[in-house]
């Protein structure tokens, strides 16, 4: 006890030293005029949407026309940046539950969002412009896409123009994805950003589909997107935008990426774009090898194994309640059960990610990820462990009472281990399942597998070799994990009555 009491003085007069130390630190460099660290500022992009932010094929770096000019920003202003990627109908939400402080993806500036978000002085000016499959002839205005379907990112500007137009939005995440579609007949029309269709169709050298008209007649304005709390980054990013502006800082990063200025009104007028580097498929597919199997190292297996085991725990606790007598503890146990089977696992990771920053609660994206996944494996698993503790023979539960055993001690010592055994075949289904359920992480900003395989799938277009590739990674892993069921079997046979 006593060695308990000094450790403790120890440690509360460490922290009271610590907290001087500090609070003299920052008085002294106050008084002396010693510049404060720079802010961390979180940047919200795609990742998906070249050439304004996509992932270079040979080093899966982030990159691109946007990239670049939140970095010049960013230089200017002082920010030390911290990229998020997600998909864009996720980065809202990311910035209005502040998980990102501000978006960098090409934003069209509309009345709409002018009403809810803070922007910047514009720094790209572009058109939109309506692509078809190549040899439709159908297709020329806004006024020919009335009851056509039209491949578009849900919350984009572009989205509206066409919903406005009359076209009925299939949703994808990013422009390569539409442009496939309408390569395989699947949509009529895309109408997106001039620069981006240029820039795909200069980077594939496709010929399936081209441009048709242009999407209205007015230029549209791109700006860096802020919370409506965050007016002094907002000013920080005009003032940074303005010295770029005048020094010809803009003009050349647009120069690099498109042979033209965008950054100027008559951009819109740009015509032709340099496009990115091309890669044949095997380049492309050798390429992305590393970086999908990093996420799977890093986040997919990580995410699998906490979740799994917070989830087991879960289960059990949650299957004993629900076979308690005590109608307030089994209660809970049914509600929980209910919800979690009741929901998709997408919007229990909504919720979790999403809502609780909304209400204040900030969760990283990996707790977040392993939360609402371990809930989720939780009850499905609590069924299966519960119908497992009852098809134990109800005569050794009245065998082991007679000989004097306690509850714990016949649960831990007759029933769970013979229950484990039959458990066993359901929950590696579940394992199975939850291996591949975290593919959907890649919703809340978990760079894992799948995002890795869509981030080099996006400028190239290979989809089919990237995904089969990011497959035959969930197989080999699934395939691994199976085969460690019969030697868990057999093992836990022994306590087989």
């Amino acid at each position: 006890m006593q060695q308990s009491r000094r450790a403790l003085a120890l440690v509360v007069l460490s922290w009271f030293v610590a907290s001087l130390a500090l609070t003299g630190g920052a008085a002294s460099a106050e008084s002396t005029g010693t510049p404060a660290e720079a802010r961390t500022v979180r940047v919200g992009t795609e990742g998906t949407y070249p050439p304004f932010t996509f992932h270079d094929p040979g080093t899966d770096e982030l990159t691109g026309f946007d990239i670049e000019v939140i970095r010049a920003v960013a230089d200017e202003a002082g920010w030390d940046l911290e990229f998020v990627e997600a998909p864009f109908d996720s980065i809202f939400p990311a910035l209005d539950a502040g998980r990102v402080d501000v978006i960098a993806n090409q934003i069209t500036i509309n009345p709409e969002r002018e009403a809810r978000y803070l922007f910047s002085t514009p720094y790209t000016y572009s058109r939109g412009v309506i692509v078809t499959a190549a040899g439709n002839d159908d297709v020329r205005t806004l006024d020919d896409i009335d009851g056509l379907v039209a491949a578009e990112s849900e919350t984009s500007n572009w989205a509206q123009v066409a919903r406005d137009a009359g076209a009925e939005i299939r949703a994808v995440d990013q422009f390569a994805q539409a442009a496939e579609l309408l390569v395989q007949g699947r949509v009529d029309v895309v109408v997106n950003d001039n620069i981006a269709v240029l820039d795909y169709l200069a980077s594939t050298g496709s010929d399936e589909i081209e441009i048709v008209g242009d999407a209205g007649e007015d230029v549209g304005q791109q700006a860096l997107t802020f919370r409506q709390d965050s007016p002094e980054l907002q000013q920080e990013a005009d003032d940074a935008l303005a010295r770029l502006a005048d020094d010809g800082t803009l003009a050349d990063i647009s120069e690099d990426y498109f042979g033209a200025d965008v950054t100027v009104e008559d951009a819109a007028e740009v015509t032709d774009v340099r496009g990115s580097d091309t890669r044949s498929t095997a380049e492309v597919v050798r390429g992305a090898a590393w970086p999908m199997l990093k996420g799977l190292l890093v986040y997919t297996l990580p995410l699998t194994v906490a979740s799994f085991a917070i989830g087991l725990v879960l289960a059990l606790v949650t299957a004993l309640a629900r076979m308690s007598s005590n109608r307030l503890v089994q209660l809970p146990a049914r509600v929980y059960i209910s919800a979690i089977r009741g929901t998709p696992l997408l919007v229990q990771l909504f919720i979790v990610f999403y809502g609780l920053g909304q209400i204040g609660l900030t969760i990283p994206p990996v707790p977040a990820a392993i939360i609402a996944l371990s809930l989720n494996v939780g009850g499905y698993a609590a069924e299966i462990i519960r119908g497992s503790i009852l098809s134990v023979p109800r005569g050794q539960y009245e065998a082991a009472t007679t000989i004097g055993m306690r509850y714990p001690q016949l649960m831990r010592r007759i029933v769970l281990p013979q229950a484990a055994r039959i458990a066993v075949p359901p929950l590696s289904n579940t394992l199975l399942s939850l291996i591949k359920d975290t593919s959907l992480a890649s919703v809340i900003l978990v760079p894992e597998l799948l995002r890795r395989a869509i981030n080099a799938a996006s400028p190239s277009a290979d989809f089919m070799p990237l995904y089969l590739f990011a497959a035959l990674y969930y197989w080999i892993v699934c395939f691994i994990v199976a085969q460690a069921q019969e030697p868990l079997e057999r093992r836990l046979g022994r306590y087989a009555a």
